[in-house]
């Protein structure tokens, strides 16, 4: 599997802000929702409804034993039309080359938005920097000539008990395959290895 990190931490970069909401959105449905405390509010969030491996991961990562949450999510699939620029992309840095026996003709991806709940690490830039390094040599060995994990750390601010600044990573997974169903396939095995990787005793700092 491709595996790359980056940062965007300037001053003109967004900062992830817990809890958030989306003013665009009437309803106030778009929200960020606690899943460590209301795990059963996964059936709000309509994209983990509409996506099975989605709900499984963000239900594996809120869970008691494990060492991050998440603030945000998305999945989308990507086109030939509308996104072909986004496809041929991602198709050079997969170094996939179409031809007769297999088309990359379609495409899948996802990001979700964690935090490390151990404070220690939460508000640690060179912690970060070591655990991106950990999880993106872990993931480079993985079986999926097809996906490419795209990690990015970003600066965050969370204020449930009291303000605290420090960092999140948003992993997106992106995957390429011969159709809708195959590219979805390619980035549903993908994401539950990235997110055994994120529960593993590899990224531990114990």
């Amino acid at each position: 599997m491709l595996a790359e990190w980056s940062v965007e931490a300037s001053a003109d970069d967004p900062v992830l802000v817990i809890p958030w909401s989306d003013p665009s959105d009437p309803s106030g449905n778009r929200r960020f929702i606690d899943l460590r405390e209301n795990p059963y509010d996964l059936d709000h969030l309509p994209e983990a409804e509409l996506h099975p491996p989605l709900m499984h991961a963000l239900r594996s990562l809120n869970a008691p034993r494990s060492p991050v949450f998440t603030a945000k999510c998305d999945a989308w699939p990507l086109r030939p039309k509308p996104d072909a620029d986004e496809l041929e992309t991602l198709r050079l840095n997969l170094d996939i080359f179409d031809d007769a026996s297999h088309d990359t003709s379609d495409g899948f991806v996802s990001y979700i938005d964690i935090l490390w709940r151990e404070r220690s690490i939460f508000t640690s830039f060179h912690q970060h920097e070591q655990l991106l390094h950990r999880l993106t040599r872990h993931a480079a060995p993985l079986n999926h000539p097809y996906a490419m994990l795209d990690c990015v750390l970003r600066p965050a601010l969370v204020d449930l008990t009291g303000p605290q600044e420090g960092f999140a990573l948003s992993l997106y997974i992106k995957a390429l395959g011969h159709d809708p169903q195959s590219a979805e396939e390619n980035w549903a095995t993908a994401l539950d290895a990235i997110i055994g990787l994120v529960r593993s005793k590899d990224l531990s700092f114990a």
